[in-house]
C-alpha cells in the first residue's frame, strides 16, 4: 500500500471487542494483518458462507462503514491482532494504490449479497432462487398470464435464444408470435459499441436466469428490480439516477439473479468486464460506489433476514416499513409524514405473504388510522408511529418467547 495513503496500523489484546454490533456512525473498517478475529451477531438467522473466523488479508466492517448504516455485527479478537484500520473517506485511494484490495471486496461481496439473498427467498418465500435459463420460460408465462406482454415477450425471446432445443421451445415460440402486436416496448439487442441505452416505460432490461455480462448505472428515470418465485411477483427494490445494478452477473458469470424493468422512461449506461476492469484503475469514486450500494444491499438483507424471525405477520408489515424508512435515512422520531415508493400489494410481497392472506394483515395495518393509500403507493401520517409498532410487535415476541422458555423449564406449568 504505496504512495500517499496513509493508513494506521492499530493492536488489540485476545479477547478485546473491535466493533459492537448496533453501534451507531461506524467511520471505517478493518482488514486483518496478523492474528484470528471472530464475528458474531445478536441474531443469527443463516450461517455465513465465509464462516466467523476471519485472518490474515480478511477485512470486517465494511458493510456498516460504507453503508453508513449501524453496525451489523461484533468482532472480537480470538488472538492478539494487528489490523489495517482504512476511514472510510480513505476508501477512494485505498482503490488508487491497491486495486486488488478494492476487487477483492467487490468479489466478496457480490458472493455475500447472492448467498443472502438466495437463504431469504428461501425462508420468505419457502423456495428455492431458480437461477437458470430453463427458468426464463416460467417468468415469461408469468407475465403472460397477467397481459405484462412486454416483460413476457422478452422472456419468450431469451429463453429461445438461451434454450434453442428446450421442452419449452416450441410452445415459447408460438407465444411469442401471439403476443408480438402487444409488446410495444421491447428492446432486446444493442450494438457492442452502444454504451448509452434507452428504454421506455415498462421495458425489461434483463430477466432472472437470463445470461449476463454487463452492469448498468442508471442516468435517468428509474428501474424496479424483482424476481418471480412461486408464481408471485417479488419486488426487491426501486432504484432511481445514480445507482448501480446488474453487477453480480458481470463479477460472477453467473446467471441474473432477478430481473429489471424500467419502472419509467429511463436511460442507462451499460459497462462490460473490460470497461470495468477499466474503471477500477481509473474512476475509484465509480468503484466507491459501488462498493457503497453492494453494503447497503447486505445490510438491508441482514434486517430482512431477522424479520423473518418475527411470527407475528402484521409485526412483520410495520417491521418491513420500519427498514425501508431506515434505508431511507428517513428521521423515524418525529411526527413527519412520509409516502413510500410502493404500494399495498408490493408491501404484501415484501413480508413474502401470499396475496390472499396478505389482504387481510394490510387490512389490520389500514385500520390504524396514520395509515393511508394514496394514488396506490403508502402514506404515513407519523413516521414514529411505525416505530411504536415495531417496538410493541417486538417486546410482544420477546414477552412470549421469555413465556414458553419459562413453561418449559418448570414442566408446562405456566
Amino acid at each position: 500500500m504505496a504512495g500517499q495513503l496513509q493508513l494506521t496500523f492499530v493492536n488489540f489484546s485476545q479477547g478485546a471487542y473491535i466493533i459492537v454490533e448496533g453501534k451507531q456512525n461506524a467511520d471505517r473498517f478493518f482488514i486483518i494483518r496478523s492474528g484470528k478475529v471472530r464475528l458474531s451477531k445478536e441474531v443469527q438467522v443463516v450461517t455465513e458462507e465465509q464462516g466467523d473466523t476471519l485472518g490474515p488479508g480478511d477485512f470486517f466492517g465494511v458493510v456498516s462503514t460504507m453503508s453508513s448504516h449501524s453496525q451489523i455485527e461484533t468482532a472480537r479478537a480470538l488472538t492478539d491482532v494487528t489490523l489495517i484500520s482504512v476511514q472510510k473517506a480513505q476508501f477512494s485511494e485505498l482503490i488508487q494504490t491497491n486495486a486488488a484490495v478494492a476487487m477483492k471486496i467487490i468479489l466478496q461481496f457480490s458472493k455475500r449479497v447472492r448467498y443472502l439473498d438466495e437463504a431469504l427467498t428461501r425462508l420468505t418465500l419457502k423456495s428455492n432462487a431458480e437461477a437458470e435459463p430453463s427458468h426464463l420460460f416460467k417468468v415469461a408465462e408469468y407475465y403472460a398470464k397477467r397481459n405484462q406482454y412486454n416483460q413476457a415477450y422478452y422472456a419468450y425471446y431469451q429463453y429461445v435464444r438461451y434454450c434453442p432445443s428446450g421442452e419449452n421451445a416450441t410452445l415459447a415460440r408460438e407465444r411469442m408470435m401471439k403476443i408480438a402486436p402487444y409488446a410495444k416496448s421491447v428492446k432486446m439487442d444493442f450494438k457492442p459499441g452502444d454504451t448509452l441505452r434507452t428504454y421506455p416505460k415498462d421495458a425489461m432490461i434483463f430477466s432472472e436466469g437470463e445470461p449476463g455480462d454487463e452492469l448498468y448505472i442508471i442516468q435517468k428515470g428509474s428501474v424496479k428490480i424483482a424476481k418471480v418465485v412461486n408464481d408471485n411477483e417479488v419486488l426487491l427494490a426501486v432504484l432511481k439516477a445514480g445507482d448501480i445494478f446488474g453487477e453480480m452477473a458481470l463479477l460472477e458469470s453467473k446467471p441474473r439473479a432477478a430481473g429489471a424493468v424500467a419502472y419509467e422512461d429511463c436511460q442507462l449506461m451499460a459497462v462490460n468486464r473490460v470497461n470495468f476492469e477499466q474503471m477500477i484503475k481509473t474512476q475509484p469514486q465509480m468503484i466507491a460506489r459501488l462498493t457503497t450500494l453492494l453494503a447497503e444491499r447486505i445490510w438491508l438483507i441482514y434486517k430482512q433476514l431477522a424479520n423473518t424471525l418475527l411470527t407475528d405477520p402484521l409485526g412483520r408489515m410495520y417491521d418491513v416499513l420500519l427498514i425501508q424508512l431506515e434505508k431511507k435515512r428517513v428521521n423515524i422520531n418525529g411526527k413527519n409524514s412520509f409516502t413510500f415508493d410502493f404500494g399495498p400489494a408490493e408491501l404484501i410481497n415484501m413480508v413474502g405473504l401470499p396475496q390472499g392472506d396478505g389482504k387481510l394483515v394490510l387490512r389490520k395495518l389500514l385500520e390504524n388510522k396514520k395509515f393511508q393509500v394514496m394514488q396506490d403507493k403508502l402514506y404515513v401520517m407519523e413516521t414514529a408511529e411505525i416505530v411504536n409498532q415495531t417496538t410493541y410487535f417486538r417486546k410482544m415476541q420477546q414477552i412470549e418467547k421469555a413465556r414458553k422458555e419459562k413453561s418449559v423449564a418448570f414442566g408446562g406449568y405456566f
